[in-house]
């Protein structure tokens, strides 16, 4: 094995449930902290009402034009455990990227807990998902623990990244992450990006450390998605630089504790579960428009996200990236254009492969409206989803951020020449630019 592989074997360690913004752990269990009672009524009571983001994004509203129904999203990851109550039903066949037992049941828990974000039901009390309609199809691959204990295949990542780009999976989650680049999934990810995919990954949980970029989010076509907290602030801990291209809530997020699936803990899911919130978003407006291209999803994910009056055109964050996920916003309210169908947002440049629906693409769910008609009042640090008038609206979105040792320091927050995102009560500094918007 290369040292460049051994690396990427790590990848799962810093990527997982956190326990706080400056505690980064391998496994789930050692992870989390206040444990929910596993009887029905409790994990009901204790876990859905934990889920503050739901309310903040509006999903009442987005699941009456939208629930993602007809998208299948690739999660590459530890396996996922499709017998929970909340993904029975929702999980299709997959591929062991490991090649060990040719199952793709979750040895630690990871992979379930990221599916659940993205198409949980809500059954029997356990984690709703975002875009509950669409389903998952699992790639499992190893983390350096799984491969200690088990002859596992050593290109698992860039085989189960390829196998996702020949499948049905229009989008594909990879809520993992290492260091160092990987010649087989570079290539595995062009490859995918050529066939139409896209491609969502964590860009890391040591933004307050060592904040090297991580790959697979660094690379050009890869979304690379960051993590904010409750409060509307960047989270401490996620990675930041021009890898970052749009942001997700990830803070104070119910999980399975461990591999048992006994029951849920409380942590911060870390910039692995912002992804995840970021691909369903993804599958919201691509059910919702099913005969878009994924650069036409992405660039309405782009130019509908969160921030504020001041967020010039063209200028990107190094902690988030266009703004915060706001599918409300896309979906019944019309913002965001979709664009030429055949040019990449992330690279402004050609895509060989279209990417546009097949005789299989999903029936249109709902139509996007020119504006929201029914506004209420705001929920969870949420604005009132009425008129927009440049405000962020129905988002979890940018509070301050450390300037992380950035020497160009463009003002944070009182620079006359910084670029301001005022979002949920908070104030969020644009300190660099990343690609052209």
């Amino acid at each position: 094995m290369t040292a460049g592989m051994s690396q990427v074997r790590k990848r799962f360690g810093s990527y997982g449930f956190r326990r706080g913004p400056l505690c980064a752990v391998a496994v789930i269990a050692a992870s989390m902290t206040g444990t929910i009672g596993a009887a029905p009524a409790a994990i009901a009571a204790d876990v859905q009402s934990k889920q503050w983001y739901l309310d903040a994004m509006r999903v009442d509203e987005i699941w009456k034009s939208s629930t993602g129904k007809g998208i299948k999203i690739a999660v590459i990851d530890t396996g996922v455990n499709a017998s929970t109550p909340s993904l029975k039903g929702q999980v299709l066949k997959g591929l062991d990227a490991t090649e060990t037992d040719g199952t793709t049941n979750d040895y630690d828990g990871h992979g379930t807990n990221m599916a659940e974000l993205i198409v949980g039901t809500g059954a029997g009390g356990g984690v709703k998902g975002l875009a509950p309609g669409a389903k998952i199809i699992p790639m499992r691959m190893a983390n350096k623990e799984f491969e200690e204990k088990h002859k596992s295949n050593t290109r698992d990542n860039s085989n189960a990244i390829r196998a996702a780009a020949d499948g049905d999976a229009k989008i594909i989650n990879m809520s993992i992450g290492g260091e160092f680049v990987d010649a087989a999934e570079k290539e595995a990810v062009e490859y995918a990006h050529s066939k139409g995919k896209l491609l969502f990954a964590a860009v890391g949980n040591t933004g307050d450390k060592a904040n090297k970029p991580g790959y697979p989010a660094n690379y050009p076509e890869v979304v690379g998605v960051a993590a904010t907290d409750r409060e509307g602030q960047v989270a401490e801990y996620s990675q930041h630089g021009d890898f970052v291209d749009i942001a997700a809530p990830a803070n104070d997020i119910p999980g399975w504790c461990d591999e048992t699936f006994t029951k849920y803990c409380d942590g911060d899911g870390g910039t692995s579960s912002a992804t995840a919130l970021a691909s369903a978003t993804a599958a919201l407006i691509w059910s919702a428009n099913p005969d878009w291209t994924a650069n036409q999803v992405l660039r309405v994910m782009f130019e509908s996200a969160g921030r504020g009056d001041d967020w010039k055109p063209g200028t990107v964050s190094n902690y988030l990236g266009h703004g915060i996920v706001r599918p409300n916003a896309a979906i019944n309210r019309g913002i965001g254009k979709p664009g030429d169908p055949d040019v990449s947002p992330l690279t402004n440049e050609r895509t060989t492969s279209a990417g546009s629906a097949d005789a299989g693409a999903p029936s249109k769910e709902g139509s996007a409206k020119d504006d929201d008609t029914g506004s209420s009042p705001p929920k969870s640090g949420a604005e009132d989803d009425g008129k927009d008038k440049g405000k962020d609206t129905d988002a979890v979105a940018a509070g301050s951020a450390k300037d992380s040792g950035d020497d160009s320091q463009l003002g944070l927050i009182l620079g006359g020449v910084a670029v301001v995102a005022v979002l949920a009560g908070g104030a969020f500094a644009v300190v660099r630019k990343r690609r052209t918007a």
